[in-house]
């Protein structure tokens, strides 16, 4: 049987230059609660599941890419004087979110009128995708401009 010599190194017979702080940085300086901004992020379906649903009026959200047409400029004034704008994704998914209440229905058709060509463009019935929401549900709502 053979015996090997202890080859892990000596320990430094000095004490350390500097004592490490008895805390987990950076996770202990984060808040408790989310921020305002925070919130305001989430996605529709994630905050109902976390907070339940917040009782707001009908909407209808145009959701579309970064478009090559003439009047771009101008549908996105149009998105972001809307009830509500966000901007999602990043690159090639990179979308503008723009919902509008019923009240608003001349906006929506000005915007609807200049991206809704675009097959990306997405039309959202209380954040939720429904059947013929481009072709259906946005024609109702054009009733409300003559009332």
């Amino acid at each position: 049987m053979k015996c090997y010599a202890n080859t892990t190194p000596a320990m430094n017979p000095e004490p350390p230059k500097h004592r490490p702080l008895e805390r987990f940085w950076p996770y202990a300086e984060l808040p408790e609660q989310p921020t305002d901004a925070e919130l305001a992020a989430l996605d529709p379906d994630v905050y109902e599941a976390l907070f339940g649903a917040k009782p707001r009026p009908f909407s209808i959200t145009i959701v579309f890419p970064t478009l090559d047409v003439p009047e771009f400029d101008r549908a996105l004034a149009l998105a972001r004087a809307s009830a509500e704008y966000r901007e999602t994704g990043a690159g090639a998914a990179f979308r503008h979110r723009a919902r509008f209440w019923s009240g608003d229905a001349l906006q929506l058709r000005e915007l609807f009128a200049i991206v809704g060509a675009s097959d990306d463009t997405d039309v959202l019935i209380d954040d939720r995708p429904l059947p013929y929401a481009k072709e259906l549900w946005l024609p109702l709502v054009w009733f409300l401009i003559f009332r």
